[in-house]
């Protein structure tokens, strides 16, 4: 029972059409209500039968991107809307699936989606970090990112079980519950008050689910066993698959077609497992020194007879990835958004109070110069205050007593702001304490070494990391090579914290300017 409380309160308050009474309220009466919910949701495990009642979805296309054009169905993701309690349900099945996949060696490591400790930026990291390392070591790479269409849409239902049971090793009640989820479950359209005939849903897991994405990710998991088989290094996160392989300029014509007959292959399983993949929006970078690409003898690549040709900068998962790695286009696209985003608050700023400013203020502005940071360490001065800039800006705008000759260090201390440099590496510091506590994602943990010296030094127990020997300007902006750089500078009384809480309170102080 008190999982279920849990679930129920750890849960937004959005409510569905399909529920009896909005979420909020039934918060508000859930030590009345927990009983009965309860007892639903054990007979639903005991039983192996997910209630039919719980099938039914309403979509509501949600636009993918506002500068998408809003004639074209194309531009809209089909979200579910489900019932508030089936959600419930399926969370309690979730954390019983996701403890018994963490048993099992069968999904990839390089799935980033839907797991405890894996995130976009964790995914990015080790992907940028390898990005790197090969230019560090003078060769070039190519970046491909796969555009798969509908791919929650389209799953078999037949094939997905099979491989719970094959694969991860579902039987009895487990593989009957899911069974039952799966099967006869139906949906309609909603846009604005018309709605159509609910249909039944013949294939595919709904989007805006709890269980969904995580079967989506079961379902492809073998597809990384054929990646393994190849020469290339590759990342999944959901539906967003990437591939890279890494080469010297005078090896590329070869490894290009080693990639265009992997891309080959990919494209053949995705079919057979009633996958479709769009080769005419399939994204390719070539990525190195602009002296690196100079030596380059071939650039074309070629993916089930379209020929693609290599992009300047394309989006990755939220990230700008450019030619050069050097995140120029990304953070202009950050300040240009944040800058709106600060005179937009600063013509209502006379109407709020200072808690509601900062709370505006950390969602609408500090949320976009926090994505993915830890991307941008050891990049020129000339970048990080652009976005130092940013910062300062919207400090002002916070706290308008300010003029603009004052120095913004003691309002930004006065906010518990860090600045730009400490944030990064406050962002650096926190998922490496979090990859050495636990050990995930494991594509970080790989390269995070102890430092183990052979004799019994004086530095044996200071849970230092191995800093690898690079040289190079581009090479010591990898994880590799930033994660050791900032663990080791920290002291002892860090490192050693029992608990993340406490280190990251503990860090912050550690890294605001004196």
């Amino acid at each position: 029972m008190l999982e279920v409380r849990n679930a129920i309160l750890s849960s937004s308050n959005s409510t569905c059409s399909l529920d009896i009474i909005p979420t909020i309220l039934l918060k508000s009466c859930i030590d009345c209500l927990l009983p009965p919910i309860t007892t639903i949701i054990n007979l639903s495990l005991s039983e192996g039968t997910f209630p039919s009642s719980f099938k039914t979805a309403i979509v509501k296309p949600l636009l993918k991107k506002y500068s998408l054009p809003h004639d074209d169905l194309g531009s809209y993701r089909p979200i579910s809307n489900l019932n508030f309690i089936s959600k419930i349900l399926e969370r309690i099945i979730h954390t019983r699936l996701t403890a018994h996949l963490q048993s099992f060696p069968s999904i990839s490591p390089f799935q980033s989606a839907y797991r405890k400790f894996h995130s976009t930026e964790t995914a990015l990291l080790r992907i940028q970090n390898d990005l790197l390392l090969a230019v560090d070591k003078r060769q070039l790479s190519a970046l491909v990112l796969l555009d798969l269409s509908a791919a929650f849409d389209t799953i078999d239902h037949q094939l997905l079980l099979t491989r719970l049971s094959s694969t991860f090793g579902l039987t009895g009640l487990a593989l009957r519950l899911l069974s039952s989820y799966l099967t006869g479950r139906s949906q309609s359209v909603t846009i604005a008050s018309n709605s159509t005939t609910p249909l039944p849903m013949q294939t595919g897991v709904p989007q805006g689910s709890v269980l969904g994405p995580l079967l989506f990710c079961l379902y492809t998991t073998p597809l990384s066993h054929i990646l393994s088989a190849t020469d290339l290094s590759y990342h999944f996160y959901a539906d967003d698959t990437q591939l890279y392989i890494s080469f010297n300029s005078t090896d590329s014509a070869t490894s290009l077609a080693t990639l265009s007959s992997a891309l080959d292959s990919v494209h053949a399983w995705l079919t057979s497992n009633r996958l479709s993949v769009n080769p005419s929006k399939t994204e390719y970078l070539i990525i190195g020194t602009p002296q690196q690409r100079s030596k380059l003898t071939a650039t074309t690549l070629t993916f089930q007879g379209t020929q693609l040709t290599p992009t300047d900068s394309t989006r990755n998962l939220g990230f700008i990835f450019d030619k050069d790695l050097s995140a120029k286009q990304h953070i202009s696209s950050v300040c240009k958004t944040s800058y709106f985003q600060i005179r937009q608050l600063r013509q209502v700023r006379s109407s709020l109070d200072r808690n509601s400013a900062i709370i505006l203020a950390n969602s609408l502005v500090s949320s976009k110069l926090d994505y993915c940071n830890s991307l941008y360490y050891n990049l020129p001065a000339v970048s990080l205050d652009r976005l130092q800039k940013v910062q300062n800006a919207l400090a002002r705008v916070v706290v308008p007593s300010v003029r603009r000759h004052h120095h913004i260090t003691p309002t930004l201390i006065n906010l518990h702001w860090l600045p730009i440099r400490q944030r990064i590496s406050f962002k650096i510091a926190a998922i490496t304490f979090k990859t050495l506590k636990c050990q995930q994602p494991s594509y970080l943990s790989d390269l995070l070494i102890p430092y183990i010296p052979t004799r019994n030094l004086r530095s044996s127990d200071k849970l230092l990391l191995i800093a690898p020997d690079i040289r190079s300007e581009n090479g010591r902006r990898s994880f590799s090579f930033a994660a050791p750089s900032i663990w080791n500078s920290l002291p002892l009384s860090l490192r050693s914290c029992p608990t993340l809480p406490l280190f990251l309170s503990s860090l912050k102080t550690h890294l605001f300017p004196p």
